[in-house]
């Protein structure tokens, strides 16, 4: 494999932006050819990135280009299907989340990937966000003890509220019959993963605030981990936060241990507060460039690097299926009102 790896990409929607800035800063990657089956928005992303072939049909984008690897930017309803196709080309694929609408599709996917020999990471970008890689750093050096006791993640996206809600951006948001847990609850899921390790029980209850859209907009959700520790998600789309950008780091985060404490402010500060001393602020400068802290780009450097070195993603598919499997726990203990546990396929 050259150490310029060639990519398409089929999906020129509004994620998409995030994902062809973030491509044209990477050296060892260029994208070659974006497909949609809408050719003006095709043709208008390729023009603002400089890619320099549009199609309609990913089939003959991918014979014409002969790519190393696809990004899938598409709707969830969409992965399956696609990525079923991808697999009768030999290229790396590296899909969108929410990976599939319903836990099977989304192992349909991935095992059709790993039976196919298919390399599939899922575009999880909320762990590579620089606070959570440097929260990261921290637990693992021992800066708030060698155990755990809980990590508390509040969020209000402030987006939600009135008739209009999301309209702006993704205006299908207000037609999920699954909305808050599914597009966004999952991150926090699979970041709590990254940072302190398998879930084992979830107790959860969800709200529906406004009444304009499908499914829910709140969720209050505890975690019990492998380890003893315990976890906290408090969010809703429908009131404020008080921070500058509020889609920024998307919450405030506090991880106790049993020689202190990590906060993560919305403006992306972290402290630490060793016990009995005063909160100490960390010397790091999180980016403000692209997303979320620029998390899009160290997500598809994370892809290209591990395709070149040939090693592991961090969210390949039958890691990322554990994360839906809390997901999926949370659903069902709101409706069953009981602790449930995930579950994976045999």
């Amino acid at each position: 494999m050259s150490q310029t790896l060639k990519g398409v990409a089929i999906g020129a929607g509004y994620f998409s932006h995030f994902h062809f800035d973030a491509w044209n800063r990477i050296d060892s990657a260029e994208i070659v050819a974006v497909c949609d089956t809408n050719q003006e928005r095709a043709r208008e992303v390729a023009k603002k990135y400089g890619i320099g072939e549009c199609y309609s049909d990913f089939h003959e984008m991918l014979r014409q280009t002969k790519p190393d690897f696809v990004d899938v930017i598409t709707r969830p309803q969409t992965h399956l299907s696609i990525v079923r196709q991808l697999c009768e080309y030999d290229v790396a694929i590296m899909c969108q989340k929410p990976l599939a609408p319903t836990f099977d599709e989304a192992v349909q996917l991935v095992t059709i990937c790993r039976d196919n020999k298919r390399s599939l990471m899922v575009h999880e970008n909320f762990r590579f966000q620089p606070w959570y890689r440097h929260i990261k750093g921290m637990l693992n050096e021992g800066a708030i003890g060698d155990r755990l006791h809980t990590l508390s993640f509040r969020n209000r996206a402030g987006d939600g509220w009135g008739d209009d809600a999301y309209l702006a951006r993704q205006p299908y948001f207000q037609t999920m019959e699954r909305f808050l847990i599914f597009e966004a609850g999952i991150h926090t899921v699979d970041s709590f993963r990254y940072l302190a390790g398998d879930i084992e029980k979830v107790f959860c209850t969800t709200r529906k605030l406004n009444p304009v859209i499908a499914g829910e907009d709140t969720a209050i959700a505890l975690f019990q981990f492998s380890d003893g520790a315990v976890g906290m998600y408090d969010a809703n789309r429908y009131n404020e936060s008080t921070a500058d950008n509020p889609r920024y780091t998307f919450g405030q985060l506090l991880i106790e241990g049993s020689a202190g404490s990590i906060r993560l402010y919305e403006d992306g500060r972290i402290s630490l507060q060793r016990l009995g001393m005063a909160e100490e602020f960390a010397n790091y400068e999180p980016s403000t460039k692209g997303f979320a802290g620029d998390c899009v780009f160290d997500t598809q450097q994370h892809f290209v690097d591990a395709l070149l070195a040939g090693g592991e993603f961090e969210t390949r598919g039958e890691d990322y299926l554990k994360s839906i499997a809390v997901q999926e726990a949370m659903y069902q203990s709101a409706q069953t009102g009981q602790w449930e546990s995930p579950q994976l396929p045999s």
